[in-house]
């Protein structure tokens, strides 16, 4: 694998540069995370609309967020449902997706939400919770207001 050495050490994210065979290569320390699927009955999924840094904006996303250190994705999966949303329910692991592979060791385990309890709301650093369809998810994707963890949540769900 070569030799590595840490460049930066964030509260968050660390970067090794790792020396392989093709050259110095850039490798973001990524403590994992998981995303939380909530369908209605209609098939429509929840979503909410907070801030991000990287597109510098808002952006409707699948409710989500980072591991804690010792924590398991099943108790982050029910520690981010509840600070997004306000709500409960049984999860079922729906699979893993490594979002960027070319340079960060994140991980994302899915989950769907079963059985719900509670009602929406926003909650935290979430401006707004509401219910998309499929193809009003698409359509924010194709406007620039949508991520790859919700278009991912779809493609989990057309197995179901």
């Amino acid at each position: 694998m070569g030799t590595a050495r840490l460049a930066y050490q964030g509260r968050l994210l660390s970067v090794l540069l790792r020396e392989t065979p093709e050259g110095t290569r850039e490798v973001v320390l990524h403590p994992g995370a998981v995303a939380v699927v909530i369908p209605d009955r209609e098939g429509r999924l929840l979503l909410v609309r907070q801030h991000r840094e990287g597109p510098g904006g808002p952006l409707w996303e699948i409710p989500a967020g980072t591991l804690e250190p010792g924590e398991t994705p099943y108790t982050a999966a029910h520690r981010e449902l509840l600070e997004e949303t306000g709500l409960s329910g049984k999860l079922r692991y729906l699979g893993l997706l490594y979002p960027t592979p070319g340079y960060s060791t994140e991980r994302t385990y899915f989950f769907l939400v079963e059985e719900v309890a509670g009602t929406p709301a926003a909650r935290s650093e979430v401006e707004e919770v509401r219910f998309f369809t499929p193809q009003e998810i698409l359509d924010l994707a194709r406007k620039g207001f949508g991520d790859g963890k919700t278009l991912a949540a779809l493609s989990f769900l057309g197995d179901r």
